[in-house]
């Protein structure tokens, strides 16, 4: 589609339907990041990465965006370099065909990818998704921008062409933004709550002291502390922190869960002991 557009675009003399062009271009750039990061992530823990390599994939995101940046960029520029200087040609009918039959190919290829991150619970497919329906909608504002130019309106062409590179961009922005927060230990509140409720919630769990979560890739890595009654033995308090573990993997589907049991002295503040 990149190939056809970009083709039909220059020949035909449209400069939405170019910039559409190069908005699949960065779908490809993604695309190949998020292989490479797949096939990264799927490699075994080793002595220097002891919780494996899933985090590739965040990493492979993170360079498509800033890929996709550059390519928004130079098309936000190239547009805004036409607006000022109009060309004299007009689309021809073959863009508007081509823009109009990308706009379903790519909307197909959305419903695709959105079912397959889904099943597969891959945080970088469904952000690649997302950017396949912006492609669909950008070829929806291709095809106006064509239509525009014939019925008297040369500038909607290159308007349209300005509006694709802000879409890249913004896509761009997305990707990065959700990249950079889940690299830099970033985590959804609303998660961490239900993670607290489900902790507090198991029996003989009297208080929780701290509770921390973080991103590895698409798994999600849980540290708590927890109170319990001062007078069980460790045997007990293990089972305790055992049922913790079973009820974050089955009710929140967490995996990987570090407990540290304390005891529990309601006569001190927070059940800590003071100094």
């Amino acid at each position: 589609m990149s190939t056809i557009k970009l083709s039909f675009g220059y020949f035909g003399h449209s400069e939405a339907l170019v910039a559409d062009g190069l908005n699949n271009t960065t779908d490809i750039i993604a695309s190949v990041a998020v292989l490479i990061g797949l096939k990264i992530s799927v490699k075994p823990p080793d002595q220097d990465h002891l919780y494996g390599h899933t985090r590739a994939e965040t990493v492979a995101s993170l360079i498509a965006a800033f890929i996709m940046i550059s390519v928004g960029l130079t098309v936000i520029l190239q547009a805004i370099e036409s607006l000022i200087t109009p060309k004299v040609e007009s689309p021809t009918t073959f863009t508007a065909i081509a823009a109009i039959f990308s706009a379903l190919f790519m909307f197909g290829i959305y419903n695709y990818n959105r079912l397959l991150s889904k099943k597969t619970n891959n945080a970088s497919l469904a952000a690649v998704a997302k950017d396949n329906l912006s492609d669909a909608l950008v070829s929806i504002g291709a095809f106006i921008g064509i239509v525009g130019t014939w019925i008297g309106l040369p500038w909607l062409d290159p308007l349209a062409a300005f509006a694709v590179g802000f879409v890249i961009c913004k896509t761009a922005w997305d990707i990065f933004k959700e990249a950079s927060h889940s690299l830099t230990d970033g985590f959804d509140e609303e998660l961490l709550e239900d993670i607290s409720e489900t902790i507090s919630s198991t029996p003989g769990v009297l208080n929780i002291e701290d509770v921390k979560g973080r991103m590895h890739g698409n798994d999600v890595l849980v540290e708590a502390t927890i109170q319990v009654e001062g007078s069980l033995n460790v045997i007990e308090s293990h089972h305790i922190s055992d049922e913790v573990e079973h009820n974050l993997h089955d009710q929140l589907g967490i995996r990987y869960v570090t407990i540290h049991v304390e005891p529990y002295l309601p006569h001190t503040k927070n059940g800590a002991k003071k100094d």
